[in-house]
Protein backbone atom coordinates (compact mmCIF):
# COMPACT_ATOMS: atom_id res chain seq x y z
CA UNK A 1 0.00 0.00 0.00
CA UNK A 2 3.17 2.24 0.78
CA UNK A 3 4.96 1.61 -2.65
CA UNK A 4 1.83 2.69 -4.75
CA UNK A 5 0.53 5.61 -2.39
CA UNK A 6 4.42 6.54 -3.46
CA UNK A 7 4.26 5.89 -7.02
CA UNK A 8 0.66 7.37 -6.88
CA UNK A 9 2.06 10.76 -5.23
CA UNK A 10 5.45 10.22 -8.04
CA UNK A 11 3.43 11.08 -10.94
CA UNK A 12 0.93 13.11 -9.65
CA UNK A 13 0.24 16.33 -12.47
CA UNK A 14 1.31 18.78 -9.85
CA UNK A 15 4.84 17.38 -9.38
CA UNK A 16 5.51 17.66 -13.23
CA UNK A 17 3.92 21.57 -12.59
CA UNK A 18 6.01 22.50 -9.64
CA UNK A 19 9.10 21.03 -11.35
CA UNK A 20 8.87 22.56 -14.77
CA UNK A 21 7.96 26.17 -12.84
CA UNK A 22 11.36 25.98 -10.77
CA UNK A 23 13.46 24.71 -13.80
CA UNK A 24 12.14 27.99 -15.50
CA UNK A 25 12.33 30.29 -12.30
CA UNK A 26 15.96 29.21 -12.39
CA UNK A 27 16.79 29.92 -16.23
CA UNK A 28 16.04 33.30 -15.56
CA UNK A 29 18.50 33.85 -12.88
CA UNK A 30 22.02 34.39 -15.34
CA UNK A 31 19.82 37.00 -17.87
CA UNK A 32 19.12 39.19 -14.69
CA UNK A 33 21.79 38.99 -13.53
CA UNK A 34 23.87 40.20 -16.69
CA UNK A 35 21.47 42.88 -17.53
CA UNK A 36 22.18 44.14 -13.40
CA UNK A 37 25.78 43.77 -13.82
CA UNK A 38 26.27 45.22 -17.25
CA UNK A 39 23.82 48.18 -15.06
CA UNK A 40 27.03 48.27 -12.92
CA UNK A 41 26.16 46.45 -10.21
CA UNK A 42 28.71 43.31 -8.88
CA UNK A 43 28.10 39.66 -9.17
CA UNK A 44 28.35 39.65 -5.42
CA UNK A 45 25.60 42.49 -4.85
CA UNK A 46 23.21 40.94 -7.51
CA UNK A 47 23.38 37.09 -5.79
CA UNK A 48 23.76 38.74 -2.22
CA UNK A 49 20.40 40.61 -2.81
CA UNK A 50 18.60 37.60 -5.09
CA UNK A 51 19.48 34.99 -2.28
CA UNK A 52 18.45 37.28 0.77
CA UNK A 53 15.21 38.40 -0.81
CA UNK A 54 14.56 34.84 -1.39
CA UNK A 55 15.21 33.83 1.67
CA UNK A 56 12.43 36.44 3.42
CA UNK A 57 9.76 35.61 1.15
CA UNK A 58 10.27 32.04 1.82
CA UNK A 59 10.52 32.99 5.58
CA UNK A 60 6.79 32.04 6.21
CA UNK A 61 6.40 29.10 4.81
CA UNK A 62 9.44 28.02 6.54
CA UNK A 63 8.56 29.05 10.21
CA UNK A 64 4.82 27.28 9.40
CA UNK A 65 6.30 24.02 8.62
CA UNK A 66 8.72 23.80 11.19
CA UNK A 67 5.74 24.18 14.17
CA UNK A 68 7.99 25.89 16.92
CA UNK A 69 10.48 22.91 16.45
CA UNK A 70 13.04 25.39 17.06
CA UNK A 71 15.87 22.65 17.93
CA UNK A 72 15.30 21.07 14.46
CA UNK A 73 17.03 24.52 13.25
CA UNK A 74 19.93 24.01 16.12
CA UNK A 75 20.63 20.71 15.47
CA UNK A 76 21.29 21.29 11.44
CA UNK A 77 23.05 24.44 11.78
CA UNK A 78 26.13 22.97 10.76
CA UNK A 79 24.81 22.00 7.50
CA UNK A 80 22.89 25.10 6.62
CA UNK A 81 25.87 26.95 6.75
CA UNK A 82 28.19 24.46 4.25
CA UNK A 83 24.63 24.46 2.37
CA UNK A 84 24.57 28.31 2.55
CA UNK A 85 28.29 28.96 1.56
CA UNK A 86 28.78 26.78 -1.36
CA UNK A 87 25.78 26.07 -3.21
CA UNK A 88 24.14 28.41 -2.31
CA UNK A 89 26.78 31.76 -2.16
CA UNK A 90 29.98 29.95 -3.67
CA UNK A 91 27.96 28.56 -6.83
CA UNK A 92 25.58 31.59 -7.45
CA UNK A 93 28.76 33.63 -7.71
CA UNK A 94 30.78 31.73 -9.59
CA UNK A 95 28.00 31.22 -12.00
CA UNK A 96 27.04 35.29 -12.26
CA UNK A 97 30.75 35.49 -12.91
CA UNK A 98 30.52 33.35 -15.42
CA UNK A 99 27.88 35.01 -17.18
CA UNK A 100 29.73 38.49 -17.08
CA UNK A 101 32.09 36.88 -19.68
CA UNK A 102 30.65 34.31 -21.42
CA UNK A 103 26.97 34.01 -22.70
CA UNK A 104 24.37 32.66 -20.27
CA UNK A 105 23.60 29.47 -22.39
CA UNK A 106 27.12 28.86 -22.25
CA UNK A 107 27.99 28.89 -18.62
CA UNK A 108 24.68 26.78 -17.42
CA UNK A 109 25.73 24.47 -20.12
CA UNK A 110 29.06 23.92 -18.34
CA UNK A 111 27.49 23.78 -14.89
CA UNK A 112 25.29 21.03 -15.84
CA UNK A 113 27.97 18.53 -16.26
CA UNK A 114 27.55 18.44 -12.26
CA UNK A 115 25.91 15.17 -11.96
CA UNK A 116 29.30 13.80 -13.99
CA UNK A 117 31.65 15.25 -11.06
CA UNK A 118 28.70 13.82 -8.42
CA UNK A 119 29.54 10.16 -10.12
CA UNK A 120 33.38 10.59 -9.53
CA UNK A 121 33.17 11.54 -6.21
CA UNK A 122 30.84 9.00 -5.08
CA UNK A 123 33.11 6.54 -6.75
CA UNK A 124 36.31 7.86 -5.62
CA UNK A 125 34.49 7.93 -1.87
CA UNK A 126 32.12 5.78 -1.80
CA UNK A 127 33.59 3.03 -4.29
CA UNK A 128 30.35 3.35 -6.04
CA UNK A 129 31.47 1.66 -9.37
CA UNK A 130 29.94 3.29 -12.32
CA UNK A 131 27.88 1.17 -14.84
CA UNK A 132 29.12 1.21 -18.03
CA UNK A 133 26.24 3.71 -19.22
CA UNK A 134 27.90 6.12 -17.25
CA UNK A 135 31.12 5.78 -18.31
CA UNK A 136 29.50 6.37 -21.95
CA UNK A 137 27.42 9.20 -20.30
CA UNK A 138 30.67 11.03 -18.85
CA UNK A 139 32.51 10.42 -22.40
CA UNK A 140 29.44 12.48 -24.15
CA UNK A 141 29.58 15.25 -21.92
CA UNK A 142 33.05 15.61 -21.88
CA UNK A 143 33.14 15.94 -25.61
CA UNK A 144 29.96 18.52 -25.23
CA UNK A 145 31.60 20.11 -23.04
CA UNK A 146 34.88 20.80 -25.42
CA UNK A 147 32.47 22.05 -28.13
CA UNK A 148 30.71 24.51 -26.02
CA UNK A 149 33.82 26.29 -24.85
CA UNK A 150 34.63 26.30 -28.57
CA UNK A 151 38.53 26.01 -28.54
CA UNK A 152 39.31 26.11 -31.75
CA UNK A 153 36.67 29.10 -32.09
CA UNK A 154 38.40 31.51 -29.90
CA UNK A 155 34.96 32.58 -29.17
CA UNK A 156 35.12 31.60 -25.55
CA UNK A 157 36.58 33.84 -22.74
CA UNK A 158 38.44 30.86 -20.74
CA UNK A 159 37.85 33.27 -17.28
CA UNK A 160 34.13 32.67 -17.96
CA UNK A 161 34.78 29.13 -18.83
CA UNK A 162 37.20 28.30 -15.34
CA UNK A 163 34.28 31.01 -13.34
CA UNK A 164 31.74 27.84 -14.87
CA UNK A 165 33.82 24.92 -13.80
CA UNK A 166 33.53 26.39 -10.14
CA UNK A 167 30.05 27.31 -10.30
CA UNK A 168 29.46 23.56 -11.61
CA UNK A 169 31.53 22.22 -8.63
CA UNK A 170 28.88 24.68 -6.39
CA UNK A 171 25.72 22.73 -8.07
CA UNK A 172 27.54 19.06 -7.36
CA UNK A 173 27.78 20.34 -3.60
CA UNK A 174 24.19 21.02 -4.22
CA UNK A 175 23.21 17.48 -5.25
CA UNK A 176 25.44 15.68 -2.65
CA UNK A 177 24.13 17.54 0.49
CA UNK A 178 20.26 17.53 -0.91
CA UNK A 179 20.55 13.87 -1.41
CA UNK A 180 21.21 13.30 2.34
CA UNK A 181 18.12 12.44 4.98
CA UNK A 182 17.91 14.69 7.43
CA UNK A 183 15.13 13.31 9.97
CA UNK A 184 12.29 15.97 10.61
CA UNK A 185 13.61 19.15 8.77
CA UNK A 186 11.50 20.48 6.24
CA UNK A 187 13.07 21.51 3.37
CA UNK A 188 11.97 25.02 3.44
CA UNK A 189 13.52 25.44 6.47
CA UNK A 190 16.92 24.15 4.94
CA UNK A 191 16.38 26.30 1.81
CA UNK A 192 15.70 29.38 3.72
CA UNK A 193 18.35 28.77 5.90
CA UNK A 194 20.91 27.81 3.72
CA UNK A 195 19.82 31.32 1.81
CA UNK A 196 20.31 33.68 4.39
CA UNK A 197 24.02 32.08 5.29
CA UNK A 198 24.94 32.99 1.79
CA UNK A 199 23.34 36.17 1.54
CA UNK A 200 24.88 37.24 4.94
CA UNK A 201 28.40 35.52 4.10
CA UNK A 202 28.38 37.63 0.83
CA UNK A 203 27.66 40.57 2.39
CA UNK A 204 30.59 40.09 4.89
CA UNK A 205 32.92 39.46 2.29
CA UNK A 206 32.08 42.31 0.11
CA UNK A 207 32.17 44.45 3.83
CA UNK A 208 35.63 42.96 4.52
CA UNK A 209 36.84 43.59 0.75
CA UNK A 210 37.13 40.16 -0.34
CA UNK A 211 35.02 40.21 -3.24
CA UNK A 212 33.47 43.46 -5.29
CA UNK A 213 29.93 44.72 -3.80
CA UNK A 214 28.56 47.39 -5.92
CA UNK A 215 25.12 48.48 -6.64
CA UNK A 216 23.66 50.74 -8.44
CA UNK A 217 19.61 52.97 -9.33
CA UNK A 218 20.82 53.07 -13.09
CA UNK A 219 18.19 51.38 -15.08
CA UNK A 220 18.75 48.10 -16.29
CA UNK A 221 18.77 47.78 -20.37
CA UNK A 222 18.24 44.47 -21.72
CA UNK A 223 17.57 43.82 -25.85
CA UNK A 224 15.20 46.78 -27.01
CA UNK A 225 14.17 47.84 -24.12
CA UNK A 226 15.21 49.40 -20.56
CA UNK A 227 13.49 48.98 -17.42
CA UNK A 228 13.86 50.86 -13.67
CA UNK A 229 16.87 48.28 -11.69
CA UNK A 230 13.91 47.41 -8.95
CA UNK A 231 11.87 45.27 -11.57
CA UNK A 232 14.97 42.83 -12.05
CA UNK A 233 15.79 42.78 -8.24
CA UNK A 234 12.38 41.71 -7.36
CA UNK A 235 12.29 39.16 -10.12
CA UNK A 236 15.80 38.11 -9.16
CA UNK A 237 14.46 37.35 -5.34
CA UNK A 238 10.82 36.21 -5.76
CA UNK A 239 11.01 34.22 -9.20
CA UNK A 240 14.57 33.49 -9.39
CA UNK A 241 14.99 32.71 -5.47
CA UNK A 242 11.93 32.09 -3.57
CA UNK A 243 9.69 30.59 -6.13
CA UNK A 244 12.63 28.53 -7.93
CA UNK A 245 13.89 27.07 -4.58
CA UNK A 246 10.16 26.10 -3.37
CA UNK A 247 8.40 24.81 -6.42
CA UNK A 248 11.65 22.92 -6.54
CA UNK A 249 11.15 21.30 -3.36
CA UNK A 250 7.72 20.86 -3.69
CA UNK A 251 8.49 19.22 -7.30
CA UNK A 252 10.76 16.63 -5.78
CA UNK A 253 9.31 15.43 -3.10
CA UNK A 254 5.93 14.36 -5.88
CA UNK A 255 8.31 13.06 -7.99
CA UNK A 256 11.25 11.78 -6.69
CA UNK A 257 14.65 12.97 -6.75
CA UNK A 258 15.73 11.18 -9.93
CA UNK A 259 12.88 12.14 -11.88
CA UNK A 260 12.42 15.54 -10.80
CA UNK A 261 16.51 15.74 -11.89
CA UNK A 262 15.40 15.16 -15.57
CA UNK A 263 12.64 17.97 -15.13
CA UNK A 264 15.51 19.97 -13.92
CA UNK A 265 17.34 19.47 -17.53
CA UNK A 266 14.56 22.08 -19.21
CA UNK A 267 16.60 24.67 -17.15
CA UNK A 268 19.03 25.02 -20.10
CA UNK A 269 16.30 25.36 -22.79
CA UNK A 270 14.74 27.83 -20.13
CA UNK A 271 18.34 29.93 -20.32
CA UNK A 272 18.68 30.01 -24.16
CA UNK A 273 15.00 30.91 -24.64
CA UNK A 274 15.13 33.81 -21.90
CA UNK A 275 19.03 35.04 -23.12
CA UNK A 276 17.94 34.63 -26.90
CA UNK A 277 15.11 36.85 -25.91
CA UNK A 278 16.28 39.74 -23.62
CA UNK A 279 20.03 39.58 -23.92
CA UNK A 280 19.88 38.85 -27.90
CA UNK A 281 22.74 36.07 -27.10
CA UNK A 282 22.33 32.87 -30.06
CA UNK A 283 25.07 30.26 -29.27
CA UNK A 284 26.87 29.55 -32.17
CA UNK A 285 26.15 26.22 -33.88
CA UNK A 286 28.99 23.97 -32.41
CA UNK A 287 27.91 25.24 -29.10
CA UNK A 288 24.62 24.25 -29.19
CA UNK A 289 25.74 20.68 -30.83
CA UNK A 290 27.73 20.43 -27.71
CA UNK A 291 24.65 21.45 -25.43
CA UNK A 292 22.74 18.73 -26.85
CA UNK A 293 25.83 16.23 -26.40
CA UNK A 294 26.40 17.41 -22.46
CA UNK A 295 22.46 16.85 -22.38
CA UNK A 296 22.70 13.51 -23.80
CA UNK A 297 25.94 12.92 -21.49
CA UNK A 298 23.88 13.61 -18.49
CA UNK A 299 20.69 11.49 -18.98
CA UNK A 300 23.11 8.62 -20.29
CA UNK A 301 24.39 9.03 -16.32
CA UNK A 302 21.67 9.26 -14.60
CA UNK A 303 20.16 6.18 -16.85
CA UNK A 304 22.83 4.35 -15.81
CA UNK A 305 23.21 5.05 -12.06
CA UNK A 306 21.29 2.43 -9.81
CA UNK A 307 18.03 3.44 -8.05
CA UNK A 308 18.37 4.61 -4.61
Amino acid sequence: MMTHDRARVAGSGSGWVFAAVSAASFGLSGVLGRGLMDAGWSAAAAVAVRVLLGAVVLAPVAVAQLRGRWYLVRRNLPLMAVYGAIPVAGCQLAYFTAVEHVPVGVALLIEYTAPVAVVGWLWLRQGQRPTRLTVAGTVLGAAGLLLVIDLTGGTTSMVGVLWALVAMVGAAFYFVLSSQEVEGLPGTVLATGGLFVGGLLLLLAGVSGLVPLAATAAPVAFNGFTVAWWIPILLLGVVTGAVAYGCGIAGSRRLGARLASFVALSEVLAALIFAGLLLGQVPAPVQLLGGLLILAGVVTVRRGEPVA
